[in-house]
């Protein structure tokens, strides 16, 4: 006999457990693949804010430009593909100057306390306009940085996004 109020187990808990977890899957792919990305620095030109290993999420954005700040990193597609992690010191129509490693923007000496001055010789860029659409981007570590200086302003279609986090 049947003992009263005794409860059997529903055979529907494994099929709602596995759709639960497949949702969750299901989102966060999607997040990945429509917001966020998490993406490895390779190299030495974002020191000391970055090092080379260390992981950046990057949230993707459609009008790029038209959010960022300066001051902001960004990851950025290069000329072989390869994506770049750089600080935005240019936006929009910005005057961007650099004399003996002091950036100006708009004629104003900007206060960098990420870049480390003491490291740098005397470095000197003539006064760039940045163009709409994109944006003009340094590695903090100015000496040892490939950047905006060499290859000028990223436009806003290489822009993969801004940086949300790093470890």
């Amino acid at each position: 006999m049947g003992r009263r109020g005794a409860v059997r187990p529903a055979r529907t808990h494994g099929r709602r457990d596995a759709s639960a977890v497949v949702a969750v899957v299901a989102v966060v792919v999607a997040i990945r693949a429509l917001l966020l990305v998490p993406v490895t620095v390779d190299g030495s030109s974002m020191e000391p804010t970055l090092a080379d290993g260390d992981v950046v999420l990057v949230l993707r954005t459609a009008d790029a430009t038209d959010r960022l700040r300066h001051g902001d990193l960004v990851v950025f597609r290069g000329d072989s593909e390869s994506l770049s992690v750089k600080r935005v010191v240019g936006l929009p129509d910005d005057r961007v100057a650099m004399l003996d490693a002091r950036l100006t923007v708009d004629g104003r000496v900007v206060d960098e306390p990420y870049v480390d001055h003491s490291r740098i010789d005397g470095t000197y860029l003539g006064e760039v306009v940045v163009p709409a659409g994109s944006v003009f981007v340094l590695g903090d570590n100015r000496a040892r940085s490939t950047d905006s200086r060499e290859y000028g302003p990223v436009s806003e279609a290489d822009l993969v996004g801004r940086v949300l986090l790093h470890w």
